[in-house]
């Protein structure tokens, strides 16, 4: 290990790098937001199919640390979302300009991406904690593997009226525990190596439960059957082939 190859101060903004490119997944629709704001459903599957993808990733990677860990995570994250449905629910929420059914909805989508950037801000800090250059790589990683996160953000906001602005904001505030983790973890790294799977697995099963009980569901009142189909696997399909291109 070479804790001290790189600083502290260098790790963060490493990290934030993660985070603004999180924010260039909202770029699609300064072209193509008229057009997808007329298929709200199809915009749901391919955000659903994304974020699918995107937790069995998080899973696959969390059973390389430890497989325990990583299951209690997704029970965790389970629970936690649940839990946080029922409170919501029935409740007068507001997210921006938006109130209602889809207030609620994008509070929980950009709450679960926020809670899942903590794992990978830890992620990143042990990475740092390995080398410089094994922190450089796992940071491009991310960050390139952000960009469809942010797709998946935008997918579920702007169709429902929130600004490609303000997407592309939200999905970096999405993101920004990713810095705020990183350093501790890189300057404590044994310490928060033992938490990375439970994490992993905490935003995987958060994840999951919020893309059968509300995401897909409004797809498939608001498209056809085989439309929402077809969406899902493709995104599924690209995100997964993305995923391998980047290395795991």
């Amino acid at each position: 290990m070479e804790p001290l190859s790189i600083s502290p101060w260098a790790v963060f903004l490493y990290a934030l790098l993660t985070a603004i490119a999180t924010g260039l997944g909202a770029i699609p629709f300064v072209f193509t937001r008229r057009i997808l704001a007329h298929h709200l459903g199809l915009a749901n599957a391919a955000a659903a199919g994304l974020m699918l993808a995107a937790s069995f990733g998080l899973i696959y990677e969390g059973v390389h640390y430890h497989l325990g860990r990583t299951l209690l995570g997704v029970v965790l994250g389970l629970f936690f979302i649940q839990i946080s449905h029922g409170f919501l629910h029935g409740r007068e929420v507001s997210f921006g300009t938006l109130n209602g059914l889809d207030a609620r909805k994008a509070l929980m989508m950009v709450g679960i991406m926020t809670l899942h950037s903590f794992a990978e801000g830890i992620g990143v800090g042990v990475a740092f904690g390995g080398g410089e250059a094994l922190g450089v790589f796992i940071t491009l990683a991310i960050a390139v593997h952000n960009i469809p996160e942010g797709l998946a953000i935008s997918l579920v906001l702007i169709p429902r009226g929130v600004s490609v602005l303000g997407a592309a904001l939200w999905s970096v505030f999405s993101s920004l525990p990713q810095p705020l983790m990183a350093v501790p973890a890189f300057l404590f790294v044994e310490l928060f190596k033992p938490a990375l799977p439970v994490g992993l697995g905490f935003a995987a099963g958060a994840m999951i439960w919020m893309v059968a009980a509300e995401i897909l569901p409004e797809a498939l009142r608001e498209a056809k059957a085989e439309g929402v189909a077809t969406v899902l696997t493709l995104a599924v399909a690209l995100m997964v082939a993305f995923q391998i291109l980047l290395g795991g």
